[in-house]
């Protein structure tokens, strides 16, 4: 019997947090929309300083 009491409150915990994720998708849903999303631009961060080419110089200082 305890098994079946823990089927059942696991189902209804998994079960509320699809609703809650399913009304949290359908709220944001209204304010924004496929279309809009497309034109958005993909990347708005700037590349880590790490990523920036280093500049070399292929000149010896040598005489």
């Amino acid at each position: 019997m305890n098994v079946l009491a823990l089927t059942i409150l696991i189902s209804s915990c998994l079960a509320g947090i699809f609703i809650v994720c399913f009304a949290a998708e359908v709220r944001r849903a209204r304010r924004t929309s496929p279309e809009r999303d497309s034109l958005l631009p993909l990347d708005l961060e700037t590349p880590p300083a790490s990523a920036l080419p280093i500049k070399t110089s292929l000149k010896s200082n040598r005489p």
